[in-house]
Order: C-alpha cells, then sequence, then structure tokens
C-alpha cells in the first residue's frame, strides 16, 4: 500500500485508511467467491491418487466414505487461492519445458487428462502429465511428468533431502502413477514460489 504522507491528504498515522479498509474488503470479496465455487462442485466419490501417500489411516477412511467436514474445517479462500496458484505454476513449468524441447503431453488424444481408474473406481489418479520424448538428459523416455509449488522453506527441504523422504506424499502419488501406467520413470519438478527456480 502506498502511503500519501503529503499535507492536506487526511492520512492519519495509526488509523486504519480507507485504501487498507477497501484491500480488505476486496480480499474478503474474493475468498468468498472462491469458497461459493468450491462448495458448488460435487466432492469426489474416489479416493485420489495424490492422497494415497497420507499416513492417517482414518483420515483416508474418512475421505473414501466421503464423512462431513467438521464446521470451520472446510478450505477456505486463502488456501483455494494457494491451489489456484499452483496450477497457474504448474502451467508455466509446462510451457518451459516444451519451448526447451520436451515433447510433454498433458492430454489424450481423446481431450481427457491422462489417468487411471481401479478398485471399482473408489482409487483414481489424474496425472500432470507424461513426457514422451526429450534432450538427453540421462532419464528414458517417456516419463511421468509430476509438477508441484513450493513456498520456500519447502522446497529448500525438498532439495536437501530429496522426495522420499521431504514429500513422501508426493513421492507415493508418483510411485502409484508410474505402476498403474506402465511408467519405468518420473520427472518430478518442484518450483520455488519466490524465485521461480525449479
Amino acid at each position: 500500500m502506498l502511503v500519501d504522507l503529503n499535507s492536506g491528504s487526511g492520512f492519519v498515522y495509526g488509523a486504519l485508511s480507507a485504501v487498507c479498509d477497501a484491500g480488505i474488503r476486496i480480499n474478503a470479496l474474493i475468498d468468498a467467491a472462491l469458497e461459493a465455487e468450491h462448495r458448488s462442485k460435487p466432492p469426489r466419490d474416489y479416493l485420489g491418487g495424490s492422497r494415497i501417500g497420507e499416513p492417517c489411516a482414518r483420515r483416508l477412511a474418512y475421505e473414501v466414505r466421503l464423512t462431513q467436514v467438521d464446521d470451520g474445517s472446510e478450505f477456505d479462500g486463502r488456501l483455494l487461492r494457494i491451489f489456484d496458484a499452483g496450477h497457474q505454476f504448474e502451467d508455466l513449468t509446462i510451457r518451459w519445458l516444451q519451448a526447451a524441447g520436451f515433447d510433454l503431453r498433458t492430454r489424450g488424444r481423446d481431450g481427457r487428462q491422462f489417468g487411471f481408474s481401479v478398485a471399482g473406481g473408489h482409487l483414481r489418479g489424474h496425472m500432470d502429465g507424461v513426457i514422451v520424448a526429450g534432450p538427453d538428459i540421462g532419464i528414458v523416455w517417456p516419463a511421468l511428468f509430476e509438477h508441484k509449488a513450493l513456498k520456500q522453506s519447502s522446497w529448500t527441504d525438498l532439495v536437501k533431502h530429496g522426495l522420499r523422504h521431504s514429500k513422501s506424499i508426493y513421492f507415493a502419488q508418483c510411485q502409484l502413477y508410474m505402476a498403474y501406467m506402465q511408467l519405468e520413470v518420473s520427472l518430478f519438478t518442484a518450483m520455488n514460489k519466490d524465485t521461480q527456480e525449479l
């Protein structure tokens, strides 16, 4: 926020300015719109492949049984903004990799996202993409492509400890997708949301 400290501006140090108050109201309106949009979507009637690495069996059982979440535990607008931004970062990374010569595909010939469904449809997964060919970087193609956008501390922990130890849920997700999609390798990319470093 830019504060006008010129004489006659009416700004009083320590008082909430009209600009700041408007910003709070705008954020509240955005959050309310995102929360309403989220509530309007039908709940998943399956366990997603991205959840299979969840270490709490009780939490997974609740998700599989579509147990109503406790009041106040729903996704709030701030978290929904984070999810939405993550999808935008994923799109950027895909575009950058394609520009760098990777034949990265996010949809099949039928126009749908690559994925699988097993156990009578109770377990399903939708992949970010498949790299079918690319530059010689020591990876055998085709490869699963999975992407996450992480804040600085989480990204640094991933770089330091590796996917299996730092992000066990993402590691399990990649293993599951590779198994069901019959892919031997995965190119897991993580973007540092603060620096855009991959």
